[in-house]
């Protein structure tokens, strides 16, 4: 196989997964097969229940309906593939497929980015402008936010997968993960990867921590804000909204934080699977009870769906 001017004598990767144990590839296909389903079903049921409740139809839960767009896309390019693997004895991947996922993953992660930033400046104008919230915030600004988020995540995932798989492969071909992830890629190089690692850590460090750091920016500002307001009630108010977007914030950078910025030698392949697992297949299933648990206006608007599914 030929990818630009580098030929590579490797075609087809073989995915070590999550466990080689026999015994519990059923018991993992079950489990994980369970949550994905879970993911689909409670991220689809918001963005319908958002979609169709006029009382919803605010920035907030505009920029909660494409977060879980993202996280059900995010969710399907791995965990599909690696159901796969635990019914099949041959766990290989070609050379393009391994490419393309890790292209959307990296899209999809890179845009979750860039969208946890979004709704992170859209709490900062509501809490430190409510006035003009509606004026600054109006529905053909949300959706340019949206785009730019999902543009500069696909932009950022085109640099990184060419940089990761335009290098020379000739052995081994094992990728000790459950999916094609961009170190263990690269890991696998039999050339000097450098300049392809430092262009994968750009990417990273210009989409990734410039989100990261906008949103602590971002609530540092609300904080403020928050402790000028003179009523108890309305600090305890406006913190409230803030709660479920710091909590998913916190899962997400957190847990991505712990995956991809630690030396080599930090922890095991066993532990980087494990938080591998808690990031790629378990937050894009909890953002949406994160969300709706303690959200009222979300409550209420599931209420009213069944009410009137009950008269119809």
């Amino acid at each position: 196989m030929t990818i630009g001017r580098n030929k590579t004598s490797v075609t087809i990767f073989t995915l070590q997964g999550i466990s080689d144990e026999p015994e519990l590839q059923v018991i993992f296909f079950v489990l994980f097969l369970g949550i994905y389903i879970m993911t689909l079903t409670w991220n689809l049921g918001l963005i319908i229940l958002i979609r169709s409740d006029s009382h919803l139809h605010f920035p907030m839960y505009f920029f909660l309906s494409f977060l879980s767009f993202i996280d059900i896309c995010y969710s399907s390019s791995i965990t599909p593939r690696m159901l796969s693997d635990f019914i099949l004895v041959e766990k290989t991947i070609s050379f393009l497929a391994c490419a393309t996922q890790y292209f959307f993953l990296a899209w999809m992660g890179l845009a979750e980015c860039c969208l946890l930033a979004v709704m992170a400046y859209d709490r900062y104008v509501a809490i430190y402008s409510p006035l003009r919230y509606s004026t600054i915030m109006h529905l053909p600004i949300c959706g340019k936010l949206v785009a730019g988020a999902y543009v500069a995540g696909c932009l950022g995932s085109l640099v990184q997968t060419t940089a990761g798989f335009r290098i020379h492969f000739c052995g081994p071909k094992i990728i000790n993960h459950f999916f094609c992830d961009i170190p263990k890629i690269i890991a696998l190089s039999c050339s000097n990867p450098f300049i392809n690692q430092f262009m994968v850590f750009l990417v990273a460090l210009c989409i990734g921590l410039f989100s990261f750091l906008f949103i602590i920016m971002s609530y540092v500002y609300i904080t403020v804000t928050i402790l000028k307001m003179p009523s108890a009630k309305g600090r305890a108010k406006a913190f409230n909204t803030c709660a479920s977007h710091l909590t998913a914030v916190n899962l997400f950078f957190g847990t991505a934080f712990c995956v991809y910025l630690h030396p080599n030698s930090g922890h095991s392949p066993h532990l980087d699977k494990v938080l591998s697992v808690f990031y790629a297949i378990l937050i894009p299933v909890l953002n949406p009870m994160i969300y709706s648990l303690r959200n009222k206006e979300i409550k209420d608007a599931l209420k009213r769906l069944m009410n009137r599914g009950k008269l119809s």
